[in-house]
């Protein structure tokens, strides 16, 4: 396969200035860019015995710049192996950047890489617009050519209502009959976001776009990263729409994320949602991607992220900056979604502490439990059962100065997510909201710690709160503070990758 100069360039680059960056300077088990930008995950797909995720890439600095393709493989969703960057921007018809995309597995045994090519170009009235198509790369896990036929899929393709400027982010399948499918976003003139479906022989000749869904400005404008799919009798859309209004302690984050749960009529192409809901309350978490594994788990994967705060770190131009979430087990009950670490991650656990029926007034630490690198599972619930608390407040990441802290408040039943003393020197978003329902303050809290992040699961994965921390690594203390009589249960482990 040839392989262009600016790819070979950025190949490199990433070989020799990734290696600089001391393993321990990263997260331990979450996937961060090679070297310099990272956001989108892409391409997340099982291929040839491995987990494939590609992401969103500028290696030549921590600030986003003209997007490549990074890659990485793992066996296990924990451990991860960087691979060669797989897309440049180096073609006429993607020379502003090789924008989100996915990945499937060819009869003929490789694999087929789908993406948004990003040209900018002057229009009649002196502006300046991205013009968006989608493109084809195929390859054999390590090294891709781009279709020479490329772009399949240009304006000309779209419903009438819809412009080429939001036009991106393609998620292919494959349908029961080898019917190959896309589902796309795309904008309205007024960025009123739509949800278009393309199909395929032979995910070369597509039909034209249909409408699956339009937004009637209800989620936002411009949604980002879909994806449509089955999990037991309903069907579920996934998507990242910009500037959202909150609705309740939904969609606090303007440029945050979507899940819908209802009915797909397949022969009418036409998805009609009956429940929404924020895929996660916290702070940095954006662009979601799913796949089913071999035994049959869809698992999902976002950037850990969110595009305001993204200004508020100033990171030399030769470490890393962004990093994707663990992978999350997805289930549907009554109605909801629910996510759960992937069972992988209890391979790494180490060195186990229980504590039972622990008495919480006031602030306590207990002995072990501490790190930077931890599993805990915590169980709490009012000491008099004839007297709730008043609230609950978990710190970790704490030492000096620095904390970072969850908080739960019985009576109004919200969790509190607060890092304003992490470290941060800008003014940053620093705290979230999310509506908790429990009886009488009794609740289950599963926290993830890696160095640089922490990942709230809430009654068994029916809330998720993520947040970015950049906190020194030496704060390590983690501390349990009461207001009124809590007992608690808890179990904690390190994560040893």
């Amino acid at each position: 396969m040839k392989t262009s100069d600016k790819l070979l360039k950025v190949r490199e680059y990433e070989e020799e200035m990734g290696n600089r960056i001391p393993k321990e300077d990263r997260p331990a088990f979450h996937l961060s860019s090679r070297v310099g930008w990272m956001n989108d995950p892409n391409g997340f797909s099982f291929y040839q015995g491995k987990y494939h995720l590609f992401y969103q890439y500028y290696p030549y600095n921590t600030v986003w710049g003209p997007c490549h393709w990074g890659h990485a493989v793992s066996e296990d969703l924990i451990h991860w192996e960087y691979l060669p960057a797989a897309l440049a921007p180096d073609e006429e018809y993607d020379a502003d950047g090789c924008f989100s995309g996915s990945a499937v597995t060819l009869p003929d045994g490789s694999q087929m890489l789908i993406y948004t090519g990003v040209v900018r170009k002057e229009l009649e009235d002196g502006g300046i617009r991205e013009i968006q198509h989608q493109c084809l790369a195929f390859g054999d896990g390590m090294h891709y050519e781009k279709y020479e036929g490329n772009p399949i899929l240009t304006k000309q393709d779209l419903p009438e209502d819809c412009s080429p400027y939001d036009f991106r982010d393609p998620s292919i399948s494959v349908a029961d009959d080898g019917t190959y499918q896309i589902v796309t976003c795309c904008g309205t003139p007024n960025r009123d976001a739509r949800i278009v479906r393309f199909t395929s022989p032979d995910a070369i000749n597509w039909s034209r776009g249909k409408t699956v869904i339009q937004n009637n400005e209800r989620f936002g404008k411009v949604w980002e990263c879909p994806d449509l799919f089955r999990m037991g009798d309903k069907w579920v859309l996934l998507c990242s729409p910009m500037d959202m209004l909150p609705e309740g302690f939904e969609y606090h984050n303007g440029n945050g994320t979507l899940c819908l749960i209802g009915d797909y009529d397949e022969s009418a192409e036409v998805f009609t949602p009956q429940h929404d809901q924020s895929i996660d309350y916290g702070i940095d978490f954006y662009a979601t991607q799913t796949i089913v594994t071999p035994d049959g788990r869809r698992i999902m994967m976002a950037w850990m992220q969110n595009w305001d705060t993204t200004p508020g770190y100033r990171l030399d131009p030769t470490t890393w900056f962004g990093q994707m979430t663990v992978p999350r087990e997805l289930s549907v009950r009554d109605g909801r979604l629910y996510q759960w670490p992937v069972r992988e991650l209890e391979e790494i656990r180490q060195n186990r502490i229980s504590f039972e029926n622990v008495y919480v007034s006031g602030e306590m630490e207990l002995e072990g439990v501490r790190g930077r690198m931890v599993d805990l599972e915590i169980s709490i619930r009012s000491a008099d059962p004839e007297q709730v608390y008043e609230k609950f407040t978990i710190k970790f990441a704490a030492g000096g100065r620095y904390y970072t802290m969850l908080s739960y408040h019985p009576r109004d039943q919200i969790m509190k997510i607060d890092r304003k003393f992490s470290g941060s020197r800008r003014a940053i978003i620093h705290q979230r909201r999310a509506l908790v329902p429990s009886q009488n303050g009794e609740i289950r809290i599963r926290l993830l710690l890696d160095r640089y992040s922490a990942e709230a699961f809430l009654n068994e994965g029916a809330q998720t709160i993520t947040a970015n921390l950049y906190t020194d690594m030496g704060a390590q203390r983690i501390t349990f503070t009461a207001q009124g009589a809590v007992s608690m249960d808890l179990v904690k482990y390190d994560l040893v990758p």
